[in-house]
């Protein structure tokens, strides 16, 4: 089976899942499945990449005005039918060529028009069109874009994806709870305490016995690293700060100079390709933006999570707020100054770090990736 993924690089979560179904076919040669990635936006006419740079741009410098954004998306719908697709001519070709027998879409703006011009193009049943959504809750935040009626399958990551699609109209019988899409080093990533202990000292030569707090960004670097070791240093924690800095050409600079100011902080820069699962499982909790992406990387790791809020909430971020919130597995940092509050509240006392492990625990998916991409195969054969 030929499965064709629509994904864009708005943000990092989009990609961040069409990379994991491209690992997990790899490991699956039970299920035949053969991929191919494609970003329609990304490589398409100028409005449609201008549309992939504002949204980054917005993620980087000013989270709240994508509340502008996003309702004008709501409205517009630029991909929501096969006439008003730009750049057609150049998916068509990649259809023509691969002659796809799934199009597996990762990305809210692409399960529309996208799907409806397939159909055309190969045929409605020579084709099987299939949604993923890791959104975490419905309500404001959760685009309708998501959900298209017409469509073979909606998987959902969690129950309230689900339940956020039927309310939008889709049917229950073509819903289905899949669980997170993550890559498969989240689901082998499982350290004993001993080798925990070892990459603790030696990767990150750091003290195994105290608190590691790391500090994470998006995957285009969407930080606020100086603000947050700022105010580590104007309270005084002497704390261990791991720093992942995504694609900022920047960032590892600032910190860098940073340190040369600070030097009895206890702060190490990590190269971007580090294995996040790893790290995951050997550090205390991690701060990162409230994206899908971190946010079931932490679930899955049962890692304590602390989320960056700063600047503003992106409206697809305060569904993940939501999700939180109601299942008690992170805590908001809305200033600075709120980070080396919590974050020495949890050095005095493992208690509340453990119940959040716990509670991560019970709200984790049993589902894994080997059951979505089983679930795509069985629905081709139908």
């Amino acid at each position: 089976m030929r499965v064709l993924i629509l994904s864009s690089s708005t943000g990092g979560g989009h990609d961040m899942r069409a990379g994991a179904f491209q690992e997990w076919a790899q490991l699956l040669p039970d299920l035949n499945l053969t991929t191919e990635l494609h970003r329609p936006l990304d490589s398409g006419p100028p409005l449609y990449r201008f549309g992939v740079h504002l949204y980054n741009w917005i993620q980087r410098r000013a989270p709240y005005l994508h509340h502008i954004y996003f309702n004008f998306l709501e409205v517009v719908a630029p991909c929501g039918s096969s006439r008003s697709l730009l750049g057609a001519d150049r998916f068509r070709a990649t259809l023509e060529s691969m002659r796809p027998d799934v199009l597996f879409s990762v990305h809210g703006s692409l399960n529309h028009g996208f799907f409806d011009f397939a159909r055309s193009v190969l045929g409605r049943d020579r084709i099987r069109c299939v949604t993923y959504c890791g959104e975490l809750h419905g309500g404001y935040g959760f685009s309708r874009n998501w959900v298209n009626p017409n469509t073979d399958l909606f998987i959902g990551a969690v129950a309230e994806t689900c339940d956020a699609a039927l309310s939008l109209g889709m049917p229950e019988e073509k819903t289905n709870l899949g669980g997170f899409l993550l890559r498969p080093q989240f689901y082998d990533a499982s350290l004993d305490d001993a080798a925990r202990r070892a990459y603790v000292r030696d990767e990150l030569e750091f003290e195994p016995e105290e608190f590691i707090l790391l500090l994470s960004a998006s995957s285009r670097g969407a930080n606020n690293h100086i603000a947050f070791l700022n105010a580590l240093r104007r309270a005084r924690l002497d704390v261990q700060v791991v720093v992942l800095c995504g694609k900022s050409q920047t960032a590892p600079a600032q910190i860098a100079d940073w340190i040369s100011f600070n030097q009895s902080a206890r702060v190490r820069i990590i190269p971007p390709d580090t294995n996040v699962a790893t790290l995951l499982h050997c550090v205390s909790a991690v701060l990162a933006r409230p994206g899908t992406g971190a946010t079931s990387e932490a679930i899955v790791s049962h890692c304590p999570l602390l989320l960056n809020c700063l600047g503003g909430i992106m409206p697809q971020e305060w569904i993940t707020v939501k999700f939180c919130r109601k299942h008690r597995v992170a805590e908001t940092i809305r200033r600075a100054d709120d980070l080396a509050r919590i974050v020495d509240r949890w050095m005095e006392s493992e208690d509340e770090t453990e119940a959040i492990r716990a509670r991560m625990n019970a709200v984790c998916p049993t589902a894994t990736p080997r059951d979505i991409l089983s679930t795509v195969a069985r629905r081709e054969r139908l």
